[in-house]
């Protein structure tokens, strides 16, 4: 999983890598995003982790911004 290994040796506490994982996972079941060596799963990890070191810390919220802000549409079908 690409969080992990971005997350890997950070200063954060596990409580904060908790949060960052959960918004990934989220983010990327709202991307139909199951693959997890998709190149865009790693652009999403990167962006959660953006958006969890600006001060957000509710993964649901973490979550909807890195979609809402990386404009990445999936069809249902995809």
């Amino acid at each position: 999983m690409p969080i992990d290994r971005l997350l890997q040796g950070s200063k954060l506490r596990p409580e904060e890598i908790e949060c960052l994982s959960l918004a990934y996972a989220r983010a990327l079941h709202s991307l139909c995003l199951v693959d997890r060596d998709d190149p865009i799963a790693e652009i999403v990890a990167k962006k959660v982790i953006e958006i969890g070191a600006s001060g957000v810390s509710d993964p649901a919220e973490i979550s909807k911004l890195a979609v809402e802000q990386l404009g990445i549409r999936r069809s249902p079908s995809a």
